[in-house]
């Protein structure tokens, strides 16, 4: 490139016919991320975790699968918008895989498919039929348990080797390709009963506990990190406030996958182990539920003081929905296997707090396409918080 101007008139550059119009190439596409999953997620988990409550609501089955209808159509049309994106900008699709702050939303992808899977089995099956339901349900968890278990190991090594953050930079963002098996884990054992008895079903449920295992010791590893960055460094920044919220998945979707493995373990394993796997559901999820309790406080104070300070909408506020969905499975869960009414009060309380957070999202998210905020290019996110 010159640095000076040129003396004379340059000829200008004939057109590459075979390079794409740049009129055809979709601009608002450019910035649609993989953090746009979190729409099809925070939508699927309504429709779950209302099926999942304890209490009878008339009409509300109905509902539900209005909501897993809603979320399928837009997990669909993410991901033809996620398609053309990858086709018609490739240079921004990679530069997000090589950005710190965007790769790790491509864990997202894993669970949008496991959560419309899991709806479809537990929903759509009242319109699609129980084998139709059963065969999306085992091609969406095959997918996204695949899809899941690279992001858990991509993600981490490109944050070793090209992203190298900063020290005192850690987000709980970090948490989302970590916890992707995890919600295989919980996802999964809805299957176990559909396949043969015998080897097939132990296999699956083994490798269910597996993944259970390998997201709860990765998320025991970056947890600390991430509340170390709070208290040395202080709040996050306003628009990323919200993203404490996602501490909360790997611990309401432990509780829930332990819950799940409980139920599905008499259908795979002999007694001793089948009665193991109940006991600890409760062992481990009831403490684990206690310390989400905890953190959901804490999020819940920094968020106010965030919206005190003037925090505007973004899509990090999709963060208030599957993350507190998961709690409401858990603590589900939980009640099922005590017998203790004030679970059940906690999940319902819960999925309140899920409904209206999800509906304030969806809402300001119709808003933001509608005016184009959302799909413009992002703006730098402020150091002072």
């Amino acid at each position: 490139m010159a640095i000076f101007p040129q003396t004379r008139t340059a000829r200008p550059a004939l057109p590459d016919p075979s390079a794409p119009d740049p009129a055809l190439r979709l601009p608002s596409l450019r910035h649609v991320g993989p953090n746009w999953y979190a729409t099809v997620m925070g939508t699927a988990i309504v429709a779950t975790a209302g099926a999942a409550l304890p209490v009878h609501v008339p009409g509300l089955r109905g509902t539900l699968l209005a909501v897993w209808a809603l979320s399928a159509a837009l997990l669909a049309v993410v991901l033809a918008a996620r398609a053309g994106h990858w086709a018609l900008h490739p240079g921004q699709a990679r530069a997000h895989l090589l950005d710190p702050a965007v790769a790790p939303f491509y864990g997202c992808l894993s669970m949008a498919l496991l959560a419309v899977g899991a709806g479809t089995l537990t929903l759509g099956r009242d319109v699609i039929g129980r084998p139709a339901a059963v065969a999306v349900d085992a091609v969406l968890f095959t997918v996204g348990t695949v899809v899941g278990l690279a992001a858990a190991v991509v993600v981490p090594y490109l944050m070793v080797v090209r992203h190298r953050p900063a020290r005192g930079t850690a987000s709980p963002v970090w948490l989302l390709p970590l916890v992707a098996p995890m919600v295989s884990a919980a996802v999964g054992p809805l299957l176990v009963p559909e396949l043969p008895p015998g080897q097939a079903r132990g296999a699956l449920l083994l490798a269910c506990y597996a993944m259970f295992g390998m997201s709860l010791l990765a998320t025991l590893v970056v947890l600390p990190l991430v509340f170390a960055r709070l208290v040395h460094e202080g709040p996050l920044p306003l628009a990323l406030t919200p993203a404490l919220f996602l501490v909360l998945g790997p611990l309401g979707q432990s509780t829930t996958a332990a819950g799940q493995l409980a139920d599905a373990a008499p259908h795979a394993v002999g007694a001793p182990y089948a009665s193991a796997f109940g006991a600890f559901a409760v062992l481990y999820g009831v403490p684990v539920m206690g310390f989400a309790l905890l953190w959901l406080a804490l999020s819940a104070a920094m968020v106010v003081r965030a919206a005190r300070r003037g925090m505007r909408f973004t899509m990090t506020w999709w963060g208030f929905t599957f993350p507190v969905g998961t709690c409401v499975t858990g603590a589900a869960g939980l009640a099922r296997h005590t017998g203790v009414a004030a679970f059940t009060w906690l999940a319902v309380a819960l999925y309140v707090l899920l409904v209206t957070a999800w509906a304030v999202a969806g809402v300001r998210t119709l808003g933001g396409l509608f005016s184009g905020a959302l799909l413009a290019a992002p703006r730098p996110v402020p150091v002072s918080a």
